[in-house]
């Protein structure tokens, strides 16, 4: 038992000392939702092709992938990579920082089936 309670509270101890770093935090958020934008938007992709809802557009789509979702995620990660060593310790930020990684992960999760959705929509007209 108390060795149990010594393991739950060395963890606890390191996650109170650990220094908060929101540049590593976003980019590491971008990283991911990169990862999930794409293989959403292969997945999402392949299920149009094989419906048939139209030759080239879901190619169009995965050409979209570079032109939209790099350059947003691009925009969300310089607004934090700039901050000092200061600032970027500064549990001030949270809210922001949160609002910021809210609206990355929106993107990077929503952006993949309203692209198919638009690209279904322009095949049937």
């Amino acid at each position: 038992m108390s060795r149990a309670f010594d393991k739950v509270s060395h963890a606890k101890s390191v996650a109170t000392t650990r220094k908060c770093d929101w540049r590593r935090g976003m980019s590491n958020n971008v990283a991911y939702a990169l990862l999930v934008y794409t293989g959403l938007q292969i997945f999402v992709t392949v299920a149009a092709m094989e419906r048939g809802a139209g030759s080239i557009l879901p190619y169009f789509a995965l050409v979209v992938l570079v032109a939209a979702i790099i350059p947003a995620c691009r925009f969300f990660e310089r607004r934090w990579i700039g901050l000092s060593d200061d600032e970027a310790a500064d549990r001030s930020l949270a809210p922001a920082y949160r609002r910021d990684q809210l609206g990355l992960w929106a993107l990077a999760i929503g952006l993949p089936f309203a692209l198919t959705a638009l690209f279904k929509a322009i095949a049937a007209v």
